[in-house]
Formats: structure tokens, sequence, C-alpha cells
């Protein structure tokens, strides 16, 4: 069996406090998006606040468990690698249109969760046959495209929220957005992790994001900005209880509208999990992309049993990899217990849930920047000088895909389907980029299988 340094950094074991504040700093990264999707869905569902609670709580459970599976693998699930894994923004539209449907509701939902699952856990192997059609030019520009079109998301955030709420009589302008006081903890954020980051050492260098978050949060206690409404009246201790809403329904279209959600998600994790193998020196063979999205599919049918939703590989904890250097997963599957911790101590995740937006959005201006410069990274190794034409593969996938971030009304016109096609700026750049790819470079052969850094199938490059 080979391995080298890096890959060696995948199995490094730590002491119990390193992998708790490790995984605590995952944690605290990716639990901002985490706990959004319940709190949207819950609030357009019009579902009480206990069942809002009760959905945080089983979401931050099942994120746990899908995230272990995918660190540590069971049988072909799981991809082995530091992977953190949560509930996808990118379901979120077809759900709420199955949830508000009254011959449906929330059993409607899960029963088409959990049928999403099921598919993506056969479509994975064929899936994965793609991953010849994800060269450096390819995987480097999906990265750059996520964290561009992520940086909105980070940008919101750390202006305190969305620029538009609910109000009476539909959406109204958010009077906090860009508060000056926002504005400058998340500086404060931002600038901590970076100086800290440049003058900490070793260790303590590594928990630089979580140090940053801590800071933006004692500085939001001091000023009287942080609300604790709701930590008396949670209980200690919780039993996420499977089916919740009652046995799940299975209605043909919303179980299509998921599936193809699921596509896209695929697609995504793809280019994430190919992006991790190549920051661990791994090449990420046909099996490891197959057990990495059969977790996606596991994650899903999990989540529908538990009363939640779609799971998926969360790229700005792709960024804190990148940031920190500590490969491990072993760290990232000690933040899986953490989220199976939050999940089952209700007074725990609602303090974490009481974290500002704006806090944890100067740390995501960094790591969502980071996933696009994993890109930039990845892209270093492409031949521009010798084949000019890969500059137009990563040019115009690139452009392609900031026309929904830049204007998300511009396909508004065009038939529902086209336009949510075309509204995933992320689907929108990976298409053009394998498509171009193909256009200028050829369809690549199918590569040699041999025996990989785990004596498991991956592949090499001839020669």
């Amino acid at each position: 069996m080979n391995t080298d340094s890096k890959c060696d950094a995948i199995e490094a074991m730590f002491p119990a406090p390193k992998l708790a504040a490790l995984g605590l700093q995952h944690v605290l990264v990716m639990y901002a998006g985490a706990i959004a999707v319940p709190l949207i869905i819950g609030s357009a569902l019009n579902l009480s606040k206990d069942q809002i609670a009760m959905l945080i709580s089983a979401d931050l459970f099942c994120c746990g468990i899908v995230t272990l599976i995918q660190c540590l693998g069971i049988w072909n699930v799981g991809a082995r690698l530091p992977i953190m894994m949560g509930i996808g923004f990118t379901a979120v539209p077809p759900i709420i249109a199955t949830g508000t449907d009254p011959d449906l509701g929330m059993p409607g939902v899960l029963g088409a969760v959990i049928a999403s699952g099921v598919f993506t856990l056969l479509a994975a192997p064929y899936f994965s046959r793609w991953v010849r059609f994800f060269p450096a030019v390819v995987t480097g520009t999906v990265m750059l495209v996520i964290g561009l079109s992520l940086m909105r998301v980070g940008v919101n955030w750390a202006a305190g929220g969305q620029p538009m709420i609910k109000g009476p009589d539909g959406l109204i302008p958010n009077p906090a957005y860009g508060e000056p006081f926002a504005l400058a903890v998340a500086a404060i954020v931002l600038v901590s992790i970076l100086l800290m980051t440049r003058f900490l050492k070793g260790f303590l260098a590594n928990l630089a994001v979580l140090f940053g978050i801590g800071i933006g949060f004692a500085i939001a206690v001091a000023f009287g900005k942080v609300d604790f409404q709701g930590v008396a009246d949670a209980s200690w201790v919780t039993v996420v209880t499977p089916f919740a809403f009652g046995m799940p329904i299975f209605d043909l279209w919303a179980t299509v509208a998921l599936c193809t959600v699921m596509i896209v998600m695929m697609i995504e994790a793809t280019g994430q999990i190919l992006a991790v193998g190549d920051m661990a020196g791994r090449t990420i063979s046909e099996a490891d992309l197959a057990r990495g999205l059969r977790t996606d599919g596991l994650g899903n049918i999990i989540g529908g049993i538990f009363n939640t939703f779609t799971y998926t590989t969360y790229a700005q904890n792709v960024g804190l990899l990148q940031i920190t250097g500590v490969m491990s997963r072993w760290a990232v599957a000690a933040g899986g217990v953490v989220l199976i911790l939050l999940g089952c101590l209700p007074k725990i995740a609602f303090i974490t849930a009481s974290i500002p937006s704006y806090v944890v959005g100067g740390a995501a201006i960094v790591m969502f920047g980071m996933v696009s410069a994993t890109g930039v990274k990845i892209l270093a190794r492409v031949n521009f000088v010798d084949n000019r034409r890969n500059l137009y593969i990563v040019a115009v996938s690139v452009g392609l895909a900031m026309i929904p971030v830049v204007a998300d009304k511009i396909f508004a016109q065009l038939p529902e389907f086209i336009d949510r096609f075309f509204h995933s700026g992320v689907l929108v750049g990976t298409f053009s980029a394998v498509l171009l790819n193909l256009l200028f470079n050829g369809v690549p052969p199918r590569e040699e299988v041999q025996p990989d850094l785990l004596g498991e199938g991956a592949m090499r490059h001839p020669g």
C-alpha cells in the first residue's frame, strides 16, 4: 500500500480535546446554513414554533449521522474523506411547493425525500462513471464557480440577513440589512481570523475561524444584540422521533422534482469530492466517488425517516480544510459527533442558534473565498499555454455561471423548467465546463483502475 504525507494526514488522529475543538470549528462554519433550511421551510409551511424547533434538532442529528457515514464509511457507502455533510439549499423550492399542497403537506415532503434518496443510491454508481469528464480544468472551474456563487450568501449574512423580508403585504426591505454594527462585527471577525492565521502557530492557528466567531459572538452579547429567546423553555435532552409528522406519502411528481434536484446536487458533490481528494493528494476513483454520492442518497433516506430533508457536501467546510490544512477525516467525524449531541441537547442548540448571522458572515467570506481559491489552485495545474482553448472553458463557464448571481430575475419570463435550470449558477457553470471541455478537448478515454492508497480501486492517469 502506497502512502504519502498528505494521505497520511487523512488518517491523522489527534487527542480528544483537539478533535473536539477541530470538530466544533467545522460545526460553527456550517451551522448557520444547516439551520437556515428548516427555518425557511418551517416558516413557509406555517409550522408551529415547536415543530420548527423539532425540525432543527432533527436536522442537526441527521447532519451528524450522515457526516459520520461520509467520513468513516459503512460497507460501500461513504467516501472516507474529510467531508462535512449538511442539508441542501437547492431542494428548498420543490420542498415548499410539495409542503404547501394541502393533500401532501409534510408527509408528502418526507415521502419525496425518501424516494429521492433511493433514486440517488441506485444512480450513484452510474453517475460516478462521469468522473473522467471532470479533469482539472472542469473541477477547478466548478470549485471557482461554487465559491463565487456562495459569496452572495456570505455577504448577506455579514450584512445581517436577507435584503428583503416578508411583510404583511409581501416582501419589504429589511431595515436591519447593512446595519453598521453588523458590518463592523463581520469585519472584526474577518480581520481576527486573518491576524490569528498570521501570528498564531501550530494547532492554535488551525482554530482561527473558531476563535474569530467566538470574538464576534462575545461582542454581540456585550452590546445586547443576541436574542436568547427559547433557551429557558427548551428541554435539556430530547429524542429525535421518526415519522413525527405521520407516515410518508409517496407522490409521483413531488418525487420527480426532488430526483431532478438530486442530480444537480450530485453534480455539485462530484466537484467537491474531487477537490477534497486533490487537496489531500489522493486520486479519486469511480468507486470512491460512487461511495461518496451514495452517502447523499442514504442521507436522504435517514432524513426522511427523522423528519428532515436532503443532504449534500458543504462547500464552506471544504474552504475550512484549505485554510487549516488539517485533512484528518477523524476531525470532521468529531464534528459529526458534536452535531448529534446538539440535536439531542435543545438548550445548547438554541444557544448556538443565537449566534447572529453577521458573526458567521465574517467567517463565511473567508470560507467561500477559500472555495474559489481551491478552484484557482486546481486550475494552476491546467496547461493554458500549449492549449489556449482551456481559457475559453474557464472564461465562458464562469461568465455564464455569474448571470443568475448578478441578475437572478433575468430568466423569469422563460418557461418555469428553463428558469429553474438557469437559476442555479453552479449547475449552469458545471454543464458549460463539461460540454466545452468535450468540444475543445474531446471525449476522454476510460482510465485504468489500479489499487489506490487504501488498497481499493483508484484511477491513475496513464504515464
